[in-house]
C-alpha cells in the first residue's frame, strides 16, 4: 500500500524534528521550507541550513521501506511579509500579525502543494506551545479548500511533541533560535 505525499511546511530544523518522527511511517514526505518573515539574510540561511542537516542525517538512520525525507524550498520573500504585516508592527505576539504570517505560509503550501501533486499538506507551526493550534487549523482548512488540496491538521504539541523537538534538536546538534523569525518578535 503506498503512502499518501505529504508536503510538510517547516520553519526551521528543530520544529520539524517531531513532526517527521510522527509522520514518517504513515506519509511520504517532503519539508518546505517557507519562512518569509525573516528579514535577516545570515538568520534566514541558518534555519534553513539546520533544516538540511536534520533531514540529511536523519535518512542516514531511515530504512529504505520509510523512503526518505525530501526538501524542497519557497521564495524567500520578507518584503511580502512586511507589506503584508503593515500596521500590525505594534501587536503582541499571537496577535493579529502572527495570523497574517500564518495564512501567509499556509497559503503558500497549499498552492505548492496542490500545483505538485501533494495529497495533502500540514506545518511544522503546531509544535510550538506559542502558536495557536484552532487558528493554524482553521486557516489550513480555508487553505485546502482554496487550492483543493487536503489540509491534515496535526497538533504536534500534544503527547510531548514540543519537548520531543528539543530532545531531537539536541540530538542532532541543532541551532534553536528563541524568536520566531519575524523582527517584531525580537523585541519580546
Amino acid at each position: 500500500m503506498s503512502k499518501k505525499r505529504l508536503l510538510l511546511h517547516s520553519c526551521c530544523g528543530p520544529c520539524s524534528t517531531a513532526c517527521i518522527e510522527r509522520l514518517v511511517d504513515d506519509f511520504d514526505i517532503t519539508v518546505f521550507y517557507y519562512n518569509p518573515c525573516i528579514n535577516d539574510q545570515e538568520e534566514y540561511e541558518k534555519r534553513k541550513d539546520n533544516q538540511i542537516k536534520f533531514i540529511n542525517e536523519y535518512n542516514e538512520k531511515l530504512s529504505h521501506e520509510k523512503g526518505k525525507i525530501l526538501f524542497v524550498e519557497g521564495k524567500y520573500d520578507p518584503e511580502n511579509f512586511i507589506s503584508l504585516t503593515g500596521g500590525y508592527e505594534e501587536e503582541p505576539e499571537g496577535g493579529a500579525r502572527c495570523g497574517i504570517c500564518f495564512r501567509q505560509r499556509l497559503n503558500e503550501a497549499g498552492r505548492y502543494a496542490s500545483e505538485n501533486g501533494f495529497d495533502c499538506f500540514t506545518t511544522t507551526l503546531t509544535v510550538s506551545p506559542h502558536k495557536n493550534y484552532d487558528l493554524i487549523s482553521a486557516i489550513g482548512q480555508e487553505v485546502a479548500e482554496n487550492y483543493n488540496c487536503e489540509y491534515m491538521a496535526f497538533n504536534f504539541k500534544k503527547k510531548d511533541g514540543f519537548k520531543r523537538s528539543t530532545e531531537l534538536s539536541k540530538e542532532y546538534g541543532l541551532y534553536r533560535q528563541d524568536y520566531c523569525g519575524c523582527e517584531y518578535s525580537k523585541r519580546v
